[in-house]
């Protein structure tokens, strides 16, 4: 799910929702989990929080985070590279509010009419089918609506500025490209995207078309593994491997269970046994 958070010309305004990557090194229950990309080119930023310098020189096509924050609201501005304080901000202050136990990614990016403006995108950690990973592709760039293919074929279609769509694939490495709709000559790539089980990998098309800037970003978040082979655990993503009901642990045949029922059914008998023989002893004693 995509929220518009700033109108054009404050572009650069959703880098500082990345409220330093000073803050708490451990998530706390509740906080929100926040990563923020820079997709606006020959734009370098600092970002403040608070009147404190927050991130400096920030470039264009990089991803900050995840960090975890409290939820809350945060006062931001953004300033010209390298200013001496946040006193004279060119964007800002900005207030931006993050909910409790949320996943976002803050964008900021060229609208379709190539005008600074930035997205708050919640990204989805619910957990992935077994055996599967999962694709969401963000139209982020100046350029009209386009199709994303795979080996010469449209696989999202009509995919407009700031618009998403997600798959649930097979893991593999795919050869992606970007095409103005209707279309297969590539304006992005084709470049070598892998989907991994477990794994939610989102690619961002950024830039300007009529700039011939247009790049992908990447970014992934593991630890999304379904059962048989995992359940959810830490709050961070993070999985325990257990036995899922029905099924077997991973590695562990059929065999090798009736051969740990027929020890352990053993061992019974014999503890069983023993605790018999020494009551018997006991009995015998006391007679």
């Amino acid at each position: 799910m995509r929220r518009s958070i700033f109108t054009a010309g404050v572009g650069a305004a959703a880098m500082a929702a990345a409220i330093a990557l000073a803050g708490p090194a451990q998530a706390a229950e509740g906080d929100a989990q926040l990563s923020v990309l820079h997709g606006v080119p020959g734009l370098t930023v600092d970002v403040w929080v608070n009147g404190d310098r927050t991130l400096d020189d920030f470039t264009p096509g990089s991803l900050a985070g995840p960090l975890a924050l409290p939820p809350g609201a945060y006062e931001l501005a953004i300033t010209a590279s390298d200013a001496a304080d946040a006193s004279a901000p060119a964007i800002g202050p900005v207030t931006v509010t993050l909910a409790a136990n949320g996943n976002y990614t803050a964008v900021a990016n060229l609208d379709a009419a190539g005008k600074p403006t930035a997205n708050l995108f919640t990204n989805d950690v619910s957990r992935i089918p077994a055996g599967k990973g999962k694709l969401t592709v963000r139209h982020t760039a100046a350029a009209p609506a386009v199709d994303v293919l795979a080996g010469g074929a449209a696989v999202v279609s009509n995919l407009a500025n700031p618009s998403e769509q997600s798959l649930t694939l097979d893991p593999g490495t795919i050869s992606a490209a970007v095409a103005a709709t209707g279309t297969t000559a590539p304006v992005i790539g084709p470049a070598d995207v892998t989907v991994s089980e477990g794994t939610h990998t989102i690619v961002y098309a950024w830039g300007s078309l009529t700039d011939k800037n247009l790049q992908l970003a990447v970014q992934t978040i593991d630890g999304l593994h379904s059962a048989p082979g995992s359940v959810p655990g830490a709050r961070d993503g993070s999985s325990e491997n257990v036995a899922s009901a029905g099924s077997l642990p991973a590695g562990v045949s059929a065999g090798q269970i009736v051969a740990m029922v027929g020890f352990g059914a053993l061992a019974l008998v014999l503890l069983l046994g023993g605790i018999g023989m020494a009551r018997t002893i006991a009995e015998l004693r006391e007679g």
